[in-house]
């Protein structure tokens, strides 16, 4: 199928794509490699696409007090091969399943989190570190923390005549600890289940993705020294309680349950030995 016809607009600044965006049945182009396909065959039928991958400002990828500030129309590629998400070491290890390279080389981070996928790494990966996530609208700017922004399958806090442009990832402080794991049936295919976790002190952070309708964070405490085998009934409890799908032809609920289990018990040991090293 194609595209149903719309009108092309590519402002000169945010403000005027704010303004564009305000008259109504628009949508925002940055990378397209969500909403291309979703026009291709008719899920959506925008009356205009606003183009902002050339906007002054929003191609900003910079370290500052404290926090990893990425444009709206920085490409995912640009931040997985930058030194600057050293500095985030949870998003760095996220970014490789993202998709496929050749997406990644035109998909940007906000525009994954703007299309809040529930099998979608980034959402979780900007909930379990807290990060926050910059609008604007006609009212002005406002900033929307990560937990808060996806609402639903699809849907964010983001208003129809509102525009991210940007987001920005606290840097990792010394003590912390990460990890993140997924299963998805071939490199590249949506995740089954999959878990971002930060661990501090014995204090560890779990996102949980693909097994819900949007991100799931949990706070788990922990024991000084964790193994798997002593997480597993405190993970298998955690993913009976936060799997709510009712699974599909590629795994049921059950075996998603299970699967986020051995993930998370799996990789709150590793970020909490990193933590710790």
């Amino acid at each position: 199928m194609k595209a149903a016809p719309f009108a092309y607009c590519r402002p000169d600044s945010v403000d005027e794509a704010v303004d564009v965006l305000a008259g109504g049945d628009a949508k925002v182009l940055a990378g397209g490699q969500s909403l291309v396909p979703v026009l291709a065959m008719r899920l959506g039928r925008p009356g205009t696409l606003v183009d902002i991958t050339r906007l002054p400002g929003l191609d900003s990828l910079v370290v500052q007090d404290g926090q990893l500030h990425v444009g709206a129309a920085v490409r995912q590629r640009r931040v997985e091969r930058s030194a600057e998400v050293a500095a985030v070491p949870l998003v760095a290890r996220a970014l490789p399943f993202v998709g496929h390279r050749e997406l990644r080389s035109r998909g940007t981070v906000c525009g994954s989190l703007a299309h809040a996928d529930p099998a979608a790494e980034l959402p979780a990966v900007a909930a379990c570190l807290g990060a926050s996530v910059v609008v604007r609208g006609p009212g002005g700017e406002r900033v929307v923390a990560a937990a808060d922004f996806v609402t639903g399958a699809m849907t964010t806090a983001v208003g129809p005549d509102e525009l991210v442009t940007g987001v920005r990832f606290p840097v990792a402080g010394a003590g912390e600890g990460f990890g993140f794991a997924e299963l998805a049936r071939r490199h590249g295919d949506f995740a089954l289940a999959g878990v971002a976790v930060r661990v501090r002190g014995e204090a560890a952070t779990l996102a949980a993705f693909g097994v819900s309708d949007r991100p799931v964070v949990r706070e788990l405490t922990l024991d000084p020294d964790p193994t798997e085998a002593g997480l597993r009934p405190v993970t298998d409890a955690l993913a009976a309680e936060v799997v709510d799908t009712d699974g599909d032809a590629h795994g049921s609920r059950g075996y998603r349950v299970r699967l986020l289990g051995v993930l998370a018990a799996r990789e709150i040991v590793r970020a909490h030995r990193e933590a710790h090293r």
